[in-house]
């Protein structure tokens, strides 16, 4: 990997966690060189000097190498290739827990940290091979094998931190927005129930919404984030999941498009002539194969309930 000689760590950690110049990575590394430019006309217009003071002392190399896969594989198509992100995002983990002003990133990342070890279980099973015929093409696993290994380790969680304070209250929103109560659960998943929750890409709140579907769905960003507050967040995430549920007239591909975009949905479901959310499973980008499961495995636990029949 390339680093410019003179460009300083605090710049690029912050333009990637603010998502602000770089689109999606196509490669396993990203050329630190090829946004030097960018990078420092945007610290000098964006940065807070205690944000930059603060990232001074973060390790530099484990968190460039942890940001410079992490889009690459969430996103990418092989949903065993997060585990290998596991170890570097344990250790990233305490060093943005470190300081008030990435601890944002850091409850996101929390939240996600069960990816990976699914990703690890995924990979340990047994490849589908008679042991005398060579291996099959590389594949993702099925929906169902996804299924069984999130049930059982969202199985044994107790509820998360606050939860219980603010569950009656997200159920009564979605409630009266016409969707499931149960869906209320989709921040758990998001976020922990973490309403600092920030991604890099610039998703923030109990339901990560990003700042476009925030705005749809009449929420304010400033002078306060309204997507940090709890009720305003839940009305609007359940106004999408609504809108989204109208579109597809299914839970589970409302979900997967919550997570992955409403376009990337409908092209698949487009591309293999379906309407079935298991068909096009394994051809979701490799966070939202783990993602809708998960919600599913959630709901499950905490309700009793199962997504398809909400």
């Amino acid at each position: 990997m390339h680093y410019c000689a003179v460009m300083k760590f605090p710049v690029v950690f912050a333009i990637l966690l603010a998502g602000g110049c770089l689109a999606p990575a196509q490669t396993n590394d990203l050329d630190l060189g090829d946004v030097f430019d960018a990078a420092q006309k945007w610290a000098q217009d964006n940065l807070d000097d205690d944000v930059l003071k603060a990232l001074q002392t973060v390790d530099r190399d484990q968190v460039v190498e942890f940001l410079n896969h992490f889009q690459t594989y969430l996103h990418g198509d092989y949903v065993v290739d997060l585990a290998q992100l596991h170890t570097a995002a344990q250790t990233v983990l305490p060093l943005l827990d470190a300081h008030p002003e990435t601890q944002p990133y850091a409850a996101w990342l929390r939240a996600r940290l069960d990816y990976f070890e699914a990703a690890e279980a995924l990979q340990q099973l047994p490849p589908k091979s008679a042991p005398e015929k060579p291996l099959p093409p590389r594949q993702n696993p099925s929906f169902k094998i996804e299924q069984e290994i999130w049930i059982k380790k969202v199985a044994p969680r107790p509820w998360p931190k606050n939860a219980q304070e603010i569950v009656p209250e997200l159920k009564r929103i979605f409630t009266s927005e016409q969707v499931p109560a149960q869906l209320v659960w989709l921040a758990e998943v998001e976020s922990g129930f973490d309403a600092r929750a920030r991604s890099p890409a610039g998703a923030v709140g109990l339901f990560q919404l990003m700042p476009a579907t925030a705005k749809k769905f009449g929420l304010d960003l400033w002078p306060r984030d309204q997507r940090q507050q709890a009720e305003p967040a839940a009305r609007a995430a359940a106004k999408y999941l609504r809108q989204l549920h109208a579109q597809f007239g299914d839970w589970r591909l409302a979900v997967a498009a919550y997570n992955s975009g409403v376009g990337t949905v409908q092209k698949l479901l487009q591309r293999y002539r379906t309407k079935s959310f298991a068909r096009i499973a394994p051809h979701l980008p490799a966070e939202t194969q783990l993602y809708v499961p998960k919600v599913e495995a959630t709901i499950r636990h905490r309700e009793g309930a199962e997504l398809e029949q909400l």
